[in-house]
């Protein structure tokens, strides 16, 4: 497998700036704001205007698409999600990505991240590598943040293979309020780690399957951000501990 091409390190000063609002939300963000028009212009409802403008402003705020800088390494593996680390625990990978080619069924680390409506929904991949396996599953709308979600809930296993053939998997979970799971990568595509790959609308899960040998480099508690927070490093097989305050 060649070798993909790396984004520029970042080695000048940044500052802030407000995140845009990716494609996917704004037809949904023009739409309230229609809808305010209308009440305050046509049906003279003024408060339901105020209504559809505070919606509109939450819209923007949920679909909000922020630039994040990835740290770079063969054997750093980063967070598909923003959110807060809910479950880590040692399972076997999804079924559906287990066989010849694939993950093995022996049990590995699971990271579960719960991301509420006020996190960013915007997923990346968590390696550089080739996606070897996009597997939709339709299901229920479950809470996201209850375990047996991860076999229950609608969602979509991602498997990516690394450059250096090591295979991670993540899965994007529907939740209660969730309705459509948005993908924009395919088997067979290159991705760079931190890539935008898909979304989930409205409160969702992401659960990462480590490599075997791996174990988790965030804590339960802890708060991730995708494309920036390293959950594990390819064969670091150490456990860090960690206080709440």
């Amino acid at each position: 497998m060649s070798s993909l091409e790396k984004p520029d390190l970042v080695t000048t000063n940044v500052q802030w700036r407000w995140p845009s609002v990716h494609p996917e939300g704004r037809k949904f963000v023009v739409v309230a704001l229609a809808v305010a028009l209308l009440f305050w212009f046509v049906i003279d409802w003024d408060w339901l205007g105020y209504a559809a403008l505070a919606l509109s402003v939450f819209i923007a705020a949920f679909f909000r698409d922020p630039i994040r800088t990835t740290p770079v390494g063969s054997d750093v593996i980063v967070s598909p999600a923003d959110g807060l680390v809910t479950m880590i625990t040692n399972v076997p990978p999804p079924k559906e990505l287990q066989g010849e080619g694939m993950l093995g069924a022996e049990p590995v680390v699971r990271v579960s991240i719960f991301m509420s409506v006020f996190d960013v929904h915007i997923n990346r991949t968590p390696i550089t590598g080739v996606i070897r396996k996009v597997h939709y599953i339709a299901g229920k709308f479950l809470n996201a943040d209850l375990d047996k979600a991860s076999e229950e809930n609608e969602r979509q296993h991602i498997l990516v293979e690394g450059e250096d053939g090591s295979l991670v998997a993540f899965t994007q979970i529907a939740g209660l309020v969730a309705r459509r799971i948005v993908p924009w990568i395919k088997a067979g595509d290159r991705v760079i780690a931190g890539q935008r790959i898909g979304l989930i609308r409205f409160g969702s899960r992401v659960d990462v399957y480590l490599p075997a040998g791996t174990s988790s480099q965030v804590l339960l508690g802890q708060r991730t951000i995708a494309g920036e927070t390293i959950v594990g490093r390819t064969g670091i097989s150490e456990l860090i501990e960690g206080v709440a305050q």
